[in-house]
């Protein structure tokens, strides 16, 4: 039994500061189907969060045993929300956060990646640098996010493994330093090569436990390589000896600054590479840094408690119509039971059933450092982007909402369940799912999105989560803005003259919508004292309120 919040030695320096550099945070990024979310179950197996490959996407089949959802999940290979799992290895507490690798759903993985201290970065062996490989790169080298590399699938026919290197060195513009060598491929893959060890981890295809009998070889001239993997070692010899010579050395400094990535061969479903990833992260990926918020920075190992909300997510446990907002601890000790304060609000909360999870399996939190993801569950008092203290106004940035670039009306087919369409609507339009905006001149709700899939996943949750037949229709508009102006006057007169074009968003943000490209830019030149924003961050722009009152 945990002591009373008033009796744990809190908010010792000491106390925070050690376990401060024990987290490890990072979240794992991929373009669909390169493997991501196999590497991330068997992340779990190796550190022995799991025992037996297949239990989380076994409770998670069980929650949506029926749902067409999940239909679409295994025809389109894809996730479309991020999990977040805990996980204690080698003496240290790993936050690890799986994220959607589809487009339509790089919006909530921009914004996991505002959570994170590193990523992973998985490539398909067979495929190279993808498309949304090199959005999520972007936005991580934006943020100088360190990230190692980890090519998959080498069981199968891929790639030359020296031209996937100078790939991902040409198309990411990062020096790669390998830390592993594969020795063959496809159906002559014997296993990896340890490079900073100088041992071999003999492949044998994997069952779904992680076994402490994996046959390895000690020492780069090892003569049993010759013996018995004969001309894929010897052409394996030749490219290690190259890479060890022309290769550059791994230098931690620009590996933590995001101009360097350690990479790493391997096959996730078989296991291998497993075991060298998961030890590298360890070792290498930063313990919680400090984070600047608009008032001050903010170290990590401060005894006051303060977080950042970067997630909410709708129905959870669909039994109890839950909602959780996933909260970064950026410094501090939180306790359960603590008196905490949302900043943009004034309230006051004192959380009582905090969890930690493994993906959808939660477990009751009494206490959390920075670099722990937990979950609070919320009724509407937090939304995305929110800051959370002991009492201080701060105030953390950086997380983005974009301007959406496709539009739907949506109207409930049952007008006696127009209530839970609205209910529904706007709980998935907090956690961000979509996009919801209310027309000032109208009564049917609009909603934005990036991508097509977006509309089949909301029409999808609306029914089963909510009870709610909606009807997607098509919508005029095809171009929004957020509005501001330093003189809210001036704003109302533009919202006042142009009330058949304006919405307010899930946070009551003024929002101009518009037909074609060509008439935003008429707008703007009309009015030269308004600002028009394509990117919202939940602080970064102070929003008026509702000027209707």
């Amino acid at each position: 039994m945990t002591a009373p919040a008033s009796d744990l030695p809190s908010h010792t320096p000491s106390l925070i500061e050690g376990e401060v550099k024990r987290r490890r945070t990072f979240a794992i990024i991929s373009h669909p189907d390169a493997g991501k979310t196999t590497l991330t179950e068997k992340l779990l197996l190796f550190s022995g969060a799991i025992q037996i490959a297949g239990s989380v996407k076994a409770r998670k089949a069980t929650r949506h045993a029926t749902s067409d959802w999940m239909e679409i999940e295994k025809q389109r290979g894809i996730s479309v929300a991020s999990s977040v799992m805990q996980m204690e290895y080698r003496d240290c507490v790993i936050n690890l956060l799986d994220t959607p690798g589809h487009q339509d759903f790089s919006e909530d993985t921009y914004r996991v990646l505002t959570a994170v201290d590193a990523a992973l970065m998985v490539i398909d062996a067979a495929n190279g640098v993808e498309p949304q490989t090199r959005r999520l790169l972007q936005v991580c080298r934006a943020r100088n996010t360190p990230i190692l590399t980890f090519v998959n699938k080498m069981d199968r026919e891929v790639q030359d493994p020296l031209t996937l290197m100078d790939e991902i060195e040409r198309e990411l513009g990062m020096t790669v330093v390998p830390f592993t060598w594969p020795i063959g491929m496809g159906k002559h893959f014997h296993g990896v090569m340890d490079l900073r060890q100088e041992q071999m981890r003999v492949f044998s295809p994997g069952e779904g436990k992680a076994g402490g009998d994996d046959e390895i070889l000690h020492g780069l001239d090892n003569p049993a390589y010759a013996e018995r993997f004969g001309m894929e070692y010897a052409q394996a010899e030749g490219e290690i000896e190259l890479v060890r010579d022309a290769a550059a050395e791994f230098n931690l400094d620009d590996f933590l600054s995001g101009k360097l990535t350690p990479m790493f061969f391997g096959s996730a479903v078989n296991n291998f590479g497993v075991q060298e990833i998961l030890d590298a992260l360890v070792e290498l990926a930063p313990a919680p840094a400090e984070r600047a918020a608009m008032q001050r920075v903010v170290k990590p190992a401060e005894p006051k408690f303060t977080g950042v909300v970067f997630k909410i997510q709708a129905n959870m446990d669909p039994s109890h119509r839950d909602r959780i907002a996933f909260l970064r601890v950026v410094s501090g000790h939180f306790e359960r039971g603590m008196r905490l304060k949302v900043v943009r609000s004034g309230k006051e909360l004192r959380p009582n059933t905090v969890v930690s999870f493994l993906s959808q399996r939660r477990e009751l939190l009494d206490e959390a450092f920075a670099g722990d993801i937990i979950g609070i569950p919320n009724h509407g008092v937090l939304q995305l982007g929110d800051t959370i203290t002991e009492g201080e106004a701060l105030q953390f940035t950086g997380l983005p909402f974009f301007a959406p670039e496709m539009f739907r009306a949506v109207e409930v087919a049952d007008p006696l369940r127009t209530k839970q369409l609205k209910a529904g609507l706007t709980q998935l339009g907090e956690e961000g799912a979509i996009q919801v905006f209310r027309p000032i001149a109208g009564s049917v709700l609009l909603l934005g999105a990036v991508g097509q899939l977006q509309f089949e996943v909301v029409a999808h949750r609306l029914e089963h989560e909510y009870g709610v037949k909606a009807r997607i229709m098509p919508s005029r508009f095809q171009v929004a803005r957020w509005v501001t102006c330093d003189d809210a006057n001036e704003l109302k007169r533009f919202i006042d003259a142009n009330d058949h074009r304006m919405a307010y968003d899930a946070v009551d943000a003024p929002t101009v919508l518009v037909e074609y490209a060509p008439e935003l830019r008429a707008i703007e030149a009309n009015w030269p004292k308004i600002k028009f924003h394509a990117l919202r961050e939940h602080a970064g722009l102070v929003f008026q309120k509702r000027l209707d009152g």
